[in-house]
Protein backbone atom coordinates (compact mmCIF):
# COMPACT_ATOMS: atom_id res chain seq x y z
CA UNK A 1 0.00 0.00 0.00
CA UNK A 2 1.27 3.47 -0.84
CA UNK A 3 2.19 5.89 1.88
CA UNK A 4 -0.38 8.50 2.74
CA UNK A 5 1.71 11.27 1.18
CA UNK A 6 1.99 9.31 -2.08
CA UNK A 7 -1.77 8.78 -2.07
CA UNK A 8 -2.35 12.51 -1.58
CA UNK A 9 -0.10 13.33 -4.53
CA UNK A 10 -1.73 10.69 -6.77
CA UNK A 11 -5.19 12.00 -5.88
CA UNK A 12 -4.17 15.60 -6.65
CA UNK A 13 -2.76 14.52 -10.02
CA UNK A 14 -5.87 12.43 -10.76
CA UNK A 15 -7.97 15.55 -10.19
CA UNK A 16 -5.62 17.43 -12.56
CA UNK A 17 -4.67 19.91 -9.85
CA UNK A 18 -1.34 21.65 -9.42
CA UNK A 19 0.23 22.26 -6.05
CA UNK A 20 -0.63 25.93 -6.47
CA UNK A 21 -4.32 25.00 -6.81
CA UNK A 22 -4.26 23.59 -3.28
CA UNK A 23 -3.64 27.09 -1.94
CA UNK A 24 -7.08 28.10 -3.18
CA UNK A 25 -8.77 24.88 -2.05
CA UNK A 26 -7.11 24.41 1.33
CA UNK A 27 -5.69 27.78 2.29
CA UNK A 28 -2.03 26.79 2.59
CA UNK A 29 0.77 28.15 0.43
CA UNK A 30 2.22 26.20 -2.47
CA UNK A 31 5.49 25.87 -0.57
CA UNK A 32 3.74 24.44 2.50
CA UNK A 33 1.80 22.01 0.34
CA UNK A 34 4.94 21.03 -1.59
CA UNK A 35 6.68 20.25 1.71
CA UNK A 36 3.70 18.20 2.84
CA UNK A 37 3.77 16.03 -0.30
CA UNK A 38 7.52 15.55 -0.34
CA UNK A 39 8.51 14.89 3.24
CA UNK A 40 5.86 16.37 5.43
CA UNK A 41 4.61 15.28 8.79
CA UNK A 42 1.31 17.17 8.76
CA UNK A 43 -0.98 17.65 11.72
CA UNK A 44 -4.30 15.85 11.66
CA UNK A 45 -6.27 19.05 11.06
CA UNK A 46 -4.04 19.81 8.05
CA UNK A 47 -4.62 16.31 6.67
CA UNK A 48 -8.36 16.79 7.07
CA UNK A 49 -8.19 20.09 5.16
CA UNK A 50 -6.12 18.52 2.37
CA UNK A 51 -8.49 15.55 2.14
CA UNK A 52 -11.46 17.90 1.84
CA UNK A 53 -9.61 19.90 -0.85
CA UNK A 54 -9.02 16.65 -2.75
CA UNK A 55 -12.68 15.60 -2.41
CA UNK A 56 -11.60 12.68 -0.22
CA UNK A 57 -12.07 11.36 3.29
CA UNK A 58 -9.59 10.11 5.86
CA UNK A 59 -10.47 6.69 7.23
CA UNK A 60 -9.05 4.51 9.96
CA UNK A 61 -9.45 0.92 8.77
CA UNK A 62 -8.89 -2.00 11.13
CA UNK A 63 -6.14 -4.25 9.76
CA UNK A 64 -8.39 -7.29 9.81
CA UNK A 65 -10.84 -5.45 7.50
CA UNK A 66 -8.21 -3.97 5.16
CA UNK A 67 -8.43 -6.72 2.51
CA UNK A 68 -12.23 -6.46 2.41
CA UNK A 69 -12.06 -2.68 2.01
CA UNK A 70 -9.44 -2.91 -0.73
CA UNK A 71 -11.54 -5.54 -2.53
CA UNK A 72 -14.63 -3.33 -2.27
CA UNK A 73 -12.69 -0.36 -3.63
CA UNK A 74 -11.26 -2.45 -6.48
CA UNK A 75 -14.73 -3.76 -7.31
CA UNK A 76 -16.10 -0.21 -7.28
CA UNK A 77 -13.32 0.91 -9.63
CA UNK A 78 -14.10 -1.94 -12.04
CA UNK A 79 -17.84 -1.30 -11.95
CA UNK A 80 -17.41 2.43 -12.57
CA UNK A 81 -15.35 1.79 -15.71
CA UNK A 82 -17.76 -0.68 -17.29
CA UNK A 83 -21.46 -1.39 -16.79
CA UNK A 84 -22.13 -4.17 -14.34
CA UNK A 85 -25.14 -6.41 -14.06
CA UNK A 86 -23.98 -7.85 -10.75
CA UNK A 87 -26.88 -7.98 -8.31
CA UNK A 88 -29.45 -6.97 -10.94
CA UNK A 89 -32.08 -9.42 -12.07
CA UNK A 90 -33.34 -9.36 -15.60
CA UNK A 91 -36.83 -7.89 -16.02
CA UNK A 92 -37.99 -11.13 -17.65
CA UNK A 93 -37.29 -12.96 -14.39
CA UNK A 94 -39.13 -10.75 -11.89
CA UNK A 95 -40.69 -7.97 -13.91
CA UNK A 96 -38.51 -5.34 -12.23
CA UNK A 97 -34.85 -4.72 -11.45
CA UNK A 98 -33.44 -5.42 -8.02
CA UNK A 99 -30.61 -3.25 -6.75
CA UNK A 100 -27.42 -4.56 -5.22
CA UNK A 101 -27.37 -3.61 -1.51
CA UNK A 102 -23.58 -3.23 -1.67
CA UNK A 103 -23.96 -0.64 -4.43
CA UNK A 104 -26.07 1.47 -2.06
CA UNK A 105 -23.72 0.98 0.92
CA UNK A 106 -20.36 -0.60 -0.02
CA UNK A 107 -19.24 -0.56 3.64
CA UNK A 108 -22.24 -2.62 4.77
CA UNK A 109 -21.19 -5.33 7.20
CA UNK A 110 -17.45 -4.59 7.03
CA UNK A 111 -17.21 -3.65 10.68
CA UNK A 112 -19.67 -6.25 11.91
CA UNK A 113 -23.38 -6.07 12.57
CA UNK A 114 -23.22 -4.02 15.78
CA UNK A 115 -20.70 -1.43 14.60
Amino acid sequence: MNSLLEQIKKRRIALKLKQHDMMLRVGISRQQYQRLESKGNPRLDTLELVAKGLKSELLLIPQEKLNAVLAALADDTLSSSEPSTKGVTKPSQTGKEQSNPLADDPWQGLLGENE
